[in-house]
């Protein structure tokens, strides 16, 4: 299902502390350059129009949310979302997600992994370019401590079961947890837009979580 064109942002929205790219991040890793309270720290990777972001961030004020994008239209609206709600524990980054936790975000550092209806990347030539690999699951392993969770959902069977069969590798992700599917009470009412066309045309979404133990 291919992704509709999104509207431009308003010309007088201020973006400037909800939008930043890779390169411009903090090194040493250093959350207070981002954030205006020092609160644990969940990051999403993929944040596509936003709606998780913005909704999760609006449910848990004590926590900081960071979304990383790698399509800057999709990360400057998911920001703009951010904006237009007065959220101040949440940022949006332009860039690629797995080098961010390769090269900068510390162990044990976060309180929760958030990866939704990412790219399945059809063709068989394709799959190394999938988020959810070997390589990036290291990363998510050193950078949840104890009790910290992965969060993982798609759309696409085959790629649902094929990343449980890779995270029996990781003994310490314990899962997959069951997640429930609730009824939604509106329109926005979903973790995403995938989700929301997903269950509005009557598909399946495959949903699980993994516990650091």
């Amino acid at each position: 299902m291919g992704r509709r064109a999104l509207r431009k942002n308003p010309a007088n929205i201020d973006l400037t502390h909800h939008y930043t790219t890779v390169e411009k991040l903090p090194v040493p890793w250093n959350p207070a350059a981002l954030f205006d309270r020092d609160q644990p720290l969940e990051i999403e990777v993929g944040s596509g129009k936003g709606l998780f972001i913005a909704g999760a961030a609006a449910q848990r004020p004590d926590h900081n949310f960071l979304g990383i994008e790698v399509v800057d239209k999709y990360a400057s609206h998911a920001a703009a979302r951010i904006v237009r709600r007065g959220l101040t524990n949440a940022v949006m980054v332009h860039g690629d997600a797995l080098k961010v936790f390769r090269e900068m975000i510390p162990a044990a550092s976060l309180a929760a992994v958030h990866v939704y209806f990412p790219d399945p990347w059809w063709k068989a030539r394709h799959r190394k370019r999938r988020v959810l690999n070997a390589a990036f699951l290291i990363d998510v392993r050193r950078t949840l401590p104890p009790g910290a969770r992965l969060h993982f959902w798609t759309d696409v069977e085959e790629y649902y079961l094929s990343t449980l069969e890779l995270l029996q590798e990781f003994p310490e992700l314990r899962g997959p947890l069951p997640v429930d599917e609730r009824p939604a009470e509106h329109d926005l009412d979903y973790l995403t837009h995938f989700e929301r066309r997903t269950r509005r045309n009557g598909e399946p979404v495959y949903r699980s979580e993994f516990e650091r133990s």
